[in-house]
């Protein structure tokens, strides 16, 4: 089996589940601000349970979003603190990468909202200048229709680091963008912007081993790295919902997971790490099974 690069597991749950204070609207970006030692710490834990790469805790800064928030002046400097922190982690265990996180335009799992392809690209070549000189590798994620990924694909054509795009599927049929259109779609747009890698995230582990065989064959190295909601429910996808309106499966611990996840590797997968809902236990046991 090809050496298999961990990423770390989800920020996002694990600071809820961390923090004091109940979840608000912006989320992971709150407790970023309030309690930076908490996003620190997560990113010690999954570095000390094997992970080779820490996903800085920029997927939620976005300007529309923070817009929302009233905080849009503060989008620079979040920029700086989510690499900054992941940067002192690495520092501190000593080996491993540091990735920034574009997350999606509009909300995670509306592809609809999505801007325009020109709109989209300078949204994210600002933030990719931001990160570029300070980061290791850029991770464009929950990409889940067409034009969101097209336009975060042009926003990187600047990148003088390796950028990865992570598409989210259907949770009910793997073979599909969240958008509805078919994976196989998406395919040109890795031909246009030649990524450094597809992967396939924050979807069911059964809808990423549908996935995965679609992409595979692309010949780009790739992966995944599955959540572990129940699902996304309808009340989530409201511009500025809270989390708590999505529930955790109690059917994917760490050893179900690393079983997907061995799946995975055994159809080509060489970067496996997890998604919401998937901790530093699961990344132990992915650390264990693939060393």
């Amino acid at each position: 089996m090809p050496e298999i690069t961990i990423l770390d597991g989800g920020m996002g749950q694990e600071l809820i589940a961390r923090a004091p204070e109940g979840p608000t609207p912006l989320w992971a970006t709150q407790v970023m601000m309030d309690h930076p030692d908490i996003v620190r710490d997560i990113h010690g834990d999954y570095f000390a349970a094997g992970a080779d790469v820490a996903t800085a805790n920029t997927y939620a800064v976005l300007r529309d979003r923070l817009a929302n928030n009233g905080i849009e002046d503060q989008f620079e400097a979040l920029h700086q603190k989510g690499q900054e922190i992941a940067r002192a982690a690495r520092d501190a265990h000593g080996a491993g990468k540091v990735a920034s996180s574009l997350g999606p335009l509009g909300a995670s799992y509306r592809p609809d909202l999505a801007p325009e392809v020109d709109v989209s690209a300078q949204a994210y070549a600002e933030i990719v200048a931001l990160h570029d000189a300070h980061v290791d590798l850029h991770i464009i994620e929950t990409a889940s229709g067409l034009k969101l990924a097209e336009g975060a694909l042009a926003g990187c054509v600047d990148a003088t680091k390796p950028v990865w795009i992570a598409l989210s599927v259907d949770d009910a049929d793997g073979t599909k963008l969240r958008s509805g259109n078919a994976l196989k779609d998406a395919l040109p747009l890795l031909d246009n912007y030649a990524p450094a890698a597809v992967l396939i995230n924050c979807s069911t582990p059964e809808a990423v081993s549908q996935a995965l065989p679609i992409i595979g064959a692309h010949g780009l190295p790739f992966g995944a790295y599955a959540n572990g909601f129940t699902k996304i429910s309808d009340a989530f996808k409201v511009v500025n919902q809270v989390v708590d309106t999505l529930k955790a499966r109690s059917d994917l611990g760490p050893e179900a997971y690393a079983d997907f996840a061995e799946d995975w590797a055994e159809m080509g997968a060489t970067i496996i790490g997890g998604c919401c809902e998937v901790g530093p236990a699961h990344i132990a046991e992915l650390k264990r099974r693939f060393g």
